[in-house]
Order: structure tokens, then C-alpha cells, then sequence
């Protein structure tokens, strides 16, 4: 099967945006399959949606496809467009990611200059800083461990009856942000 030209590979993507917004507005995939269907015997406006679904047996002159094939075909679009966006947004996550390291080079050169010349402590602050933002920027801080054990360092004993406010307890026990005097 020879590629789509651009103006098809346009088509096929404004059918997955329309197919998307369909879904996201309530519609299943059947009702939307038959508003996108190139067939007007099978579409629910009564138009041949360009590229639409079955587009190769309506142009073809075979009957439109059954419902079955119609939902597959719609699942399909939209979980290709959802991933399509996905990754879209990863890349521009990316870009800014890399804009904001450049913003911190340009800025660090500055406060470590002043920093190491002249032994500037507010500098040496601001140079701790930003580098402490790189790390949370780029994951390079490794996540503190974390280890709870039950009585004397021994395992935790949960009983059957244990209630919810107790699991609680032990799971608030895991969360870094939570900090206990006295350990």
C-alpha cells in the first residue's frame, strides 16, 4: 500500500482529532465511527467524511464496514492520537527542560564568579541554589530510603482487624514529608 500524500495524512489526522473530541464530549465509539464513515448510507449526517472510516470500500464501491470493525477502527484513532499527543507534550517538556538548564548556566556562571573571585557569601548561597535546582530539574538527586520496621527494628505486625486509621499511621510513616520528633 503506497504512503499517504500530505493532504491524506491531514485527512487522517483531523478524522482522529474529530474522533478524539467525540469521545472526549461522551460519545461511544460506535456513534462516533458512523459521524466519521465515509459512507453516507452508514453516516449519521448523511455525508462522505473525507478519509473516513471504510473510505477503502466506499471508494471501491463495497459495502460499508460492520459496527464491529467500526469501534476497532475508532479505539484505534483515538489511542494513535492520545499517544500522539503524549508525546508531544513529552518533547516540549524536554525543550523547556533544556531551556531552564541553559537559564540556570547562564545564571550560575554569574553567582559562582562572583562567588569564587571574591568569596561572596550571599553568591556561594545563590550558586548553592541554583544548583540545587538543577538536580530537581534534571532527577539528579537520588530519593532518600526510607525503611519503617515494627518494634525493636522487628517486622510490622498488622492483624486482620487492623483498622484504617492504623494503616494510616503506618503508611503517613513512609512519607518523607512527614516528620516525627524524636527519630
Amino acid at each position: 500500500m503506497p504512503r499517504p500524500t500530505r493532504a491524506q495524512r491531514a485527512a487522517i489526522a483531523r478524522r482522529r482529532a474529530d474522533a478524539v473530541e467525540l469521545r472526549l464530549a461522551g460519545a461511544d465509539p460506535l456513534t462516533v465511527g458512523r459521524k466519521l464513515a465515509a459512507d453516507p448510507i452508514i453516516n449519521s449526517d448523511r455525508i462522505a467524511y473525507p478519509l473516513g472510516y471504510g473510505h477503502e470500500l466506499y471508494t471501491k464501491g463495497r459495502p460499508a464496514p460492520d459496527d464491529e470493525t467500526l469501534i476497532r477502527s475508532v479505539n484505534r484513532d483515538v489511542t494513535q492520537a492520545l499517544e500522539h499527543r503524549i508525546t508531544g507534550s513529552q518533547a516540549a517538556v524536554e525543550e523547556l527542560r533544556a531551556l531552564e538548564d541553559a537559564r540556570l548556566d547562564r545564571m550560575f556562571l554569574v553567582a559562582y564568579r562572583k562567588a569564587v573571585k571574591d568569596g561572596d557569601l550571599p553568591a556561594i548561597d545563590r550558586a548553592l541554589r541554583i544548583m540545587e535546582r538543577r538536580a530537581r530539574l534534571l532527577g539528579l538527586d537520588q530519593p532518600a530510603k526510607t525503611e519503617v520496621t515494627g518494634q525493636d527494628g522487628g517486622p510490622i505486625e498488622l492483624t486482620a482487624d487492623a483498622t484504617g486509621h492504623e494503616l494510616a499511621a503506618l503508611i503517613a510513616l513512609t512519607d518523607p514529608a512527614v516528620v516525627r520528633d524524636g527519630e
